[in-house]
């Protein structure tokens, strides 16, 4: 005959709360230890704290995460970037601007801010003459994009000229293309 071990009752299981509250106070007392004194529970009423003045409360606050968009336009503002990058702005949007056929042949290069001038290279001596002659209609149209007296004038310089420092037949000290046609 072979005796069969008693049955153990099973010990009785709370019930789970759905909410998760069960799981917390049981983390909170195991963390809490086995000789720690117990906190009574308030019913019905609520202490208030004393204000810290670096708690964020329930607005909004410097101290907030913040849109990047806001962060960065107040990083300009307090530094004083505005104009500069207004600008360069308008360098990127150059062709909008003047119209694609000039921005194909004249590209800004530098702006002074000092003396309001804006600085544009020409790809030819035929299209620095055009865009002097356009010039107070470009400064015009600036002044509309960036605040009225920004740019005040327009240098246009023409194409750079070939070096002949440099390339498979130079020789030092020499003449440059001269040496060639006698």
């Amino acid at each position: 005959m072979s005796e069969e071990p008693p049955e153990r009752p099973e010990p009785e299981q709370e019930e789970h709360d759905e909410s998760g509250l069960d799981l917390a106070r049981s983390i909170a007392r195991s963390m809490s230890g086995p000789g720690a004194p117990r906190r009574p529970r308030r019913s019905g009423r609520t202490s208030r704290r004393p204000a810290d003045p670096k708690a964020s409360g329930a607005h909004p606050d410097e101290r907030d995460p913040q849109l990047l968009d806001n962060t960065i336009g107040r990083l300009i503002a307090d530094q004083g970037w505005g104009t500069d990058v207004r600008v360069h702005g308008v360098f990127s949007r150059w062709d909008v601007i003047v119209g694609r056929e000039v921005a194909h042949h004249c590209t800004p290069e530098a702006f002074d801010q000092g003396e309001a001038k804006l600085v544009v290279r020409t790809d030819s001596t035929a299209w620095a003459t055009q865009m002097k002659l356009l010039a107070p209609t470009v400064v015009r149209r600036l002044n509309q994009e960036l605040g009225d007296g920004t740019v005040t004038r327009i240098d246009v310089l023409g194409p750079h000229g070939p070096s002949w420092k440099r390339g498979p037949r130079s020789v030092r000290d020499g003449r440059g293309p001269r040496d060639t046609y006698g």
